[in-house]
């Protein structure tokens, strides 16, 4: 079994900025609880990663990666 951090996106390894993952944060909403998730960006979740950590606004909008400069 994968090892997962909660604190990154289970698709892209970028900061996920979940606040249900940060101790300091506790009682606050996930920005993901009033931001349309893309159904097709869980399906690309492996099945053994789900409901483990949040997506990255990015993938959970499926926007296209930011260029590297």
């Amino acid at each position: 079994m994968n090892t997962v951090d909660p604190n990154r996106c289970p698709l892209c390894g970028q900061a996920n900025s979940c606040t249900q993952a940060d101790p300091a944060r506790k009682g606050e909403d996930c920005w993901c609880f009033s931001t349309a998730i893309d159904p097709q960006a869980l399906e690309r979740i492996a099945p053994e990663l789900r409901r483990r950590a949040c997506l990255c606004p990015r993938c959970a909008q499926l926007l296209p990666a930011e260029p590297a400069n």
